[in-house]
């Protein structure tokens, strides 16, 4: 199975009430995802707070996901130095997964000369199909087509690349370049139909952790070209699927998540759960989606 198409989540970390892991949590959750229609799971990305996960964490995380679903599995790779993002790639593949979601290095961004050199080490140190994670407006390091070109002429499982720009021109630069060299993936939420209209062939998503129907569906008809029925249930989703492009996009999840019942808004620190107007807002935008929700 490719793990490049479909709905991919990127999902949410469950914490027990001291802020440990609830694994139970986590297998209950991407099983309802797999039996909604998503096609693969990703831990220990952005949205799963992985920056605040011991190295140690992430592997349980990992095993607990791999061991609980029959989709790939791809699990962020983020770390502060390039030796430990080789060590969590090496301890993914023993740990069964699929492919690997590759990061650059999220606190420290330099030029193209670094940030290459760091990506080619985790390449290096396995042998899993790597999906290339762009994101400039969070980690300020922007991957061009032509830096992706240069990883995939060098590198065999340089596969697939999650595009997060939120610039839909850039699918098409990275098509115009690489032909179908790179399966390509939109990374932002508010941006599926656009991708794919682009030829996007994937979706890491966001709020697919609290409404699996309605993701699928939206990529389904993105997919088939059935542009009227996309944009109408586009139109009903983009006031939600915008709470995925803010600073503040765990919690905003998290709290979605919670009041559809599944999991809580508990989130590590320096993140804190939302409180007095944001709170509000994220529940007033929540309640009048739920009064409109389509059937599908």
């Amino acid at each position: 199975m490719s793990p490049w198409n479909g709905v991919l989540p990127a999902i949410t970390t469950a914490f027990n009430a001291d802020l440990s892991i609830d694994h139970g949590a986590v297998r209950a959750h991407v099983n309802w995802l797999v039996s909604r229609g998503c096609t693969g799971i990703i831990p220990c990305g952005s949205l799963g707070e992985g920056a605040t996960l011991s190295l140690e964490e992430k592997v349980a995380l990992m095993r607990t996901v791999v061991g609980a679903v029959k989709v790939p599995v791809i699990p962020g790779i983020a770390a502060l130095s390039t030796a430990e993002a080789v060590r969590l790639a090496k301890a993914a593949e023993d740990a069964g997964c699929a492919g690997l979601m590759v990061l650059p290095p999220y606190v420290y961004s330099s030029d193209w000369r670094e940030m290459k050199a760091h990506m080619a080490a985790v390449l290096r140190a396995t042998k899993l199909p790597c999906l290339l994670y762009n994101n400039p407006v969070a980690y300020r390091t922007d991957f061009t087509p032509a830096h992706l070109a240069e990883l995939a002429a060098e590198f065999d499982n340089a596969a697939a690349v999650k595009e997060s720009s939120t610039d839909a021109r850039r699918v098409t630069g990275i098509r115009a370049l690489l032909g179908d060299r790179l399966a390509l993936g939109v990374g932002v939420d508010d941006c599926l139909v656009e991708g794919v209209e682009a030829g996007a062939r994937f979706w890491v998503a966001g709020l697919v952790n609290a409404f699996p129907d309605e993701s699928v569906r939206l990529y389904d008809l993105a997919m088939a070209g059935k542009k009227e029925a996309a944009f109408a249930l586009y139109r009903w989703f983009l006031p939600l699927l915008r709470l995925d492009t803010v600073t503040k996009f765990v919690q905003l999840i998290k709290l979605v998540q919670q009041e559809m019942g599944w999991g809580h808004e508990r989130v590590r620190a320096p993140r804190l759960e939302l409180v007095g107007p944001e709170r509000e807002e994220c529940l007033r935008v929540l309640r009048e989606a739920l009064a409109n929700r389509p059937a599908l």
